[in-house]
């Protein structure tokens, strides 16, 4: 039991002490940047350590996932030396994770963000990387380095020493438990047992984005973007770049500018946007889908604006929501939402929003963390969040979080409070959503998925039915729109025609609210998500011009199109024309209409340009 415990002892101190190294390397970073710490206060200064910890214990198991095998050699050979393996392999690491230390704070200035895998594209010009840093950081970071490097080498050397001079050879059985403990590591490498692994949304806790970036591990984020890369080629191009343009913009360009009467009564709406897990066009009845799913929303249709040609641009929560609040289009494989150094420079709504006098908030029953969403809010410039943590888990499904109508009745509690106006406030439900759990009546029954999937549906359709009862009698609702849409489509029910068939993509949007100034009507204008930011500004009087993949919804010329992307292909529609192409085939699976020629050139030019503007940002 002795040696059993002295191995475990081991274990533990090798583990702490590279924790040890990383509370070292943010407080480092931390009085690097003293001007911008200072602004933090010491609460938050505190918390950067608080919740880095989590990507800290993720790292450092990551570095001990080879001494904990090592180790578990010395049940039946010397210590010392595998002590000594240990002690090199530690001093490397030590060695080279120092030097990033000094080139992630040296560069966090310039760039703006934590140190990823941009470095690489400057290692066969050193010269530009270096010009970065000051002869005199140049010097003293290089003293740091050895020092810093010198320091920690001789600390774990002191501590494996210690406690592997405890270890002696021992009964070939707690060779297995120890295979056990280093095969536990994959809980902290993942940041626990819960269903999304631990990712830079995890450590953003702030409004102060200088907060958010001193809780990254830098190593972690770098390693991680390193497995994390994206094409250094475009796979989708067809065209020169020029003429890909070219070929968007001579249709885009008619579409900027609205063609009818202004459908708001005033220019400063309060805006409240529902977003609807999974909401597809085929169980709306207004729609011309399943007419007893969505009742209450078939009955608002005829109080609002409906619009009966809309789809979702991609097929997940994490492509439709930079569809929604950036009028940006998905990557096929990609998702520029899990990668903080490129939705920095998206353009954001919220931003927008904000500009105009906008307070602007976010609610949400589960893990911001879900997806990296978190950073990318706060990317947006959202300031108030509510997310699953702010509910008793006894109001929580038991995989996403909580159901929607307690996340939708604690809106109403906030809207209850008098508000500053004009509000900017988005809700995303999550019920709808596999495994369609809720407590309430399953109103098509459970034997099949379709059944408790229409039942989902039929519940967030009760859940939102209250909530614009009680928005109506509020005295902000005569100035509020409500729009309420989906962040996609989906498979159930099961569509006709062939996969990735417009059916599948084809989504409800209808616009509520006293703000209207025209109601009753519908909207046949065939548009998508990354068409709502550009057209609310336009309404709104703000600034669309960074939006430059989206139309004018209310433009209702028979050039509007819609396009969206999937991992092995696209499908692009018009009134005229529906084209869907195969990667893999490198052919389309169909071609209708008299704009099917026209549309083979606009989808593939829209593809190309959208992702080698992905592949751009930095």
């Amino acid at each position: 039991m002795k040696t059993l415990k002295n191995r475990l002892l081991f274990n533990i101190y090798y583990f702490l002490l590279w924790i040890g190294y990383f509370v070292f390397a943010r407080l480092f970073f931390l009085l690097f940047y003293f001007d911008k710490t200072k602004d933090l206060g010491i609460l938050t200064t505190l918390k950067t350590f608080i919740y880095g910890l989590q990507l800290d214990s993720s790292f450092a198991a990551y570095l001990c996932f080879i001494p904990f095998l090592i180790i578990i050699f010395s049940v039946f050979t010397n210590s010392k030396k595998i002590g000594t393996i240990i002690k090199w392999y530690s001093a490397i690491l030590i060695i080279f994770l120092s030097l990033l230390l000094i080139i992630d704070a040296n560069l966090y200035q310039s760039w703006g963000t934590r140190l990823d895998s941009s470095l690489l594209k400057y290692l066969n010009t050193p010269e530009i990387m270096v010009a970065s840093a000051s002869t005199f950081q140049q010097i003293s970071g290089t003293i740091f380095w050895v020092i810093t490097s010198f320091i920690f080498i001789k600390l774990f050397n002191k501590i494996i020493t210690k406690k592997i001079d405890k270890i002696e050879q021992s009964f070939w059985l707690q060779s297995f438990v120890f295979l056990l403990i280093a095969a536990a590591l994959i809980i902290p490498v993942r940041g626990g047992l819960q269903t999304i692994p631990v990712n830079q949304s995890n450590v953003y806790f702030s409004s102060k984005m200088f907060a958010n970036h001193a809780s990254i591990n830098y190593a972690w984020n770098f390693f991680n973007a390193l497995t994390h890369k994206s094409n250094t080629t475009n796979p989708y191009k067809f065209f020169d770049d020029k003429v890909s343009k070219s070929l968007i913009n001579k249709r885009r360009n008619l579409l900027l500018t609205a063609n009818t009467d202004s459908i708001l009564n005033t220019t400063k709406p309060n805006v409240i946007l529902i977003v609807w897990e999974s909401l597809t066009a085929k169980v709306v009845g207004s729609l011309g889908g399943e007419p007893n799913v969505t009742e209450n929303l078939n009955k608002l249709s005829k109080e609002g604006i409906l619009f009966t040609n809309f789809y979702a641009n991609g097929d997940r929560t994490d492509k439709g929501i930079p569809a929604i609040l950036s009028g940006y289009y998905p990557q096929p494989t990609e998702s520029i939402m899990k990668m903080p150094n490129k939705t920095r420079s998206l353009p954001m709504l919220p931003k927008n929003m904000n500009d105009l006098g906008y307070n602007t908030s976010f609610y949400y029953g589960g893990d911001l963390n879900f997806g990296n969403m978190n950073t990318y809010l706060r990317n947006a410039g959202i300031t108030d969040f509510v997310d699953g943590s702010f509910f008793d888990k006894k109001d929580w499904n038991s995989k996403w979080g909580v159901h929607d109508h307690v996340l939708m009745q604690r809106i109403a509690d906030d809207l209850s409070k008098k508000q500053n106006e004009p509000f900017f406030k988005i809700a995303l439900t999550l019920t709808s959503h596999e495994p369609f759990e809720f407590p309430d009546t399953y109103k098509f029954g459970k034997k099949t998925e379709e059944d408790k999937f229409k039942s989902a549906h039929a519940y967030t359709d009760k859940t939102i039915g209250k909530f614009i009862n009680f928005a109506k009698q509020q005295p902000w609702y005569k100035n509020t729109l409500i729009i309420i849409l989906a962040d996609h489509g989906h498979r159930i029910p099961e569509q006709k025609g062939p996969f990735n068939a417009t059916s599948k993509y084809r989504i409800p949007m209808l616009w509520l609210g006293g703000a209207l100034n025209k109601k009753g009507i519908e909207i046949n204008t065939i548009a998508s998500q990354i068409d709502l930011p550009y057209t609310l500004l336009d309404l709104v009087k703000g600034n669309n011009a960074e939006f430059k993949f989206s139309k004018n919804i209310f433009n209702t010329s028979d050039k509007q199109y819609a396009h969206y992307i999937y991992n092995k292909g696209f499908g692009t529609l018009t009134k005229n024309g529906f084209y869907l192409f195969d990667y893999m085939s490198k052919k389309p699976t169909v071609e209708e209409g008299t704009e099917a020629l026209k549309l083979d050139s606009l989808g593939k030019a829209i593809t190309q340009d959208a992702f080698q503007d992905f592949m751009d940002r930095k």
